[in-house]
């Protein structure tokens, strides 16, 4: 790319080529760089943005030099590979990824190809429309839910596909989240660790609470499922073709409260489009990626929050849901 000409810029987009090569030409060594007190702030940055991804959203921040914030990148880097966690690396790879899409908001058309040709994109910006070639396009866009993504809902001509500059955007968050992730974990030196220990400790303490968060011990309570939830067993069991999206969302969630991948891939057994060994695939694939089940905000966003009672509005997850009426039907019970 050759847009990016300020520190701070090129702070905002720290994956891509041109900030790599300017931290380089910064020329600091890495032993200053993990324990010089002049990069105290870069480091403790480092294991902010980590933190921060853990619990959903890196923030800019803006009491800190853009240099720092640029060296804060590689470090986070470092501190995510000396954890070594699959689920960290998904959740960090996927918040930085979120964080760059809204700096994208405000970028030029001209900037969002070149950032497009960073990942080697084949795509065409004329006449105000985007187009990209579908090869490319289904690379990043088959992980989407929505089925206005998939390829047979997209207009195709030539082997090209029209796009929104919010979808253009939308995709570029993918490439983003996949180069993030698919560099990690960096082979790093075990001294490096050990200088990182104190912010790997308080990374990994943050990590343990995370996934305490959703992790829901017992027998499953179907009597405690929230109404999405409920409404959605019930519309298959009933033989309903469900959206991607809310089969997505039930499935996870059924999986989150400890359902055998059988036991999941049975209730689905109803559906009028039924294939158990695609089913199976779905269920295993939802299994080995650790995904959370969609808050209540995205419930509400792909139309799949029905019937909300009172204990929906004072909370935010399905999965918080069902652990609050799971502990009272166990205080009730004299359990």
């Amino acid at each position: 790319m050759q847009l990016m000409v300020s520190d701070s810029h090129l702070a905002a987009y720290p994956f891509t080529s041109d900030a790599t090569e300017h931290v380089r030409e910064l020329g600091v060594a890495i032993p200053d760089l993990l324990q010089k007190h002049a990069y105290g702030r870069a480091r403790a940055r480092g294991k902010e943005r980590v933190i921060q991804a853990i619990e959903g959203r890196i923030e800019k921040s803006t009491e800190i030099r853009p240099e720092f914030e640029l060296l804060s990148y590689p470090l986070a880097r470092m501190i995510v590979s000396c954890v070594n966690d699959d689920y960290l690396i998904r959740r960090y790879a996927l918040a930085e990824a979120k964080a760059v899409h809204e700096s994208l908001k405000a970028e030029s058309r001209e900037f969002l190809t070149d950032m497009g040709r960073e990942f080697g994109m084949r795509l065409d910006f004329s006449d105000r429309v985007f187009r990209l070639h579908f090869t490319d396009y289904v690379r990043y866009a088959h992980r989407m839910h929505d089925p206005g993504w998939k390829l047979v809902n997209r207009q195709l001509q030539s082997g090209w596909i029209r796009l929104t500059e919010h979808e253009f955007r939308r995709l570029l968050q993918e490439a983003i989240s996949d180069r993030i992730q698919h560099d990690l974990p960096l082979e790093v030196p075990s001294e490096i660790c050990d200088w990182l220990s104190d912010y790997i400790s308080s990374v990994k303490e943050s990590l343990g609470a995370r996934k305490t968060e959703f992790e829901i011990s017992g027998e499953v309570s179907p009597g405690a499922f929230p109404p999405c939830i409920a409404q959605a067993i019930a519309q298959l069991q009933q033989g309903v073709n469900l959206p991607h999206s809310a089969r997505f969302a039930a499935t996870s969630f059924l999986l989150n409260i400890g359902m055998s991948v059988d036991e999941v891939v049975g209730i689905f057994g109803g559906s009028p489009d039924f294939d158990e060994s695609r089913t199976r695939y779905q269920v295993e694939h939802i299994t080995g990626h650790e995904y959370t089940a969609p808050g209540c905000d995205t419930m509400r966003t792909y139309g799949n929050c029905v019937g909300a009672n009172e204990l929906c509005a004072r909370i935010s997850h399905p999965l918080n849901y069902y652990r609050i009426r799971k502990r009272a039907e166990k205080r009730s019970s004299g359990a």
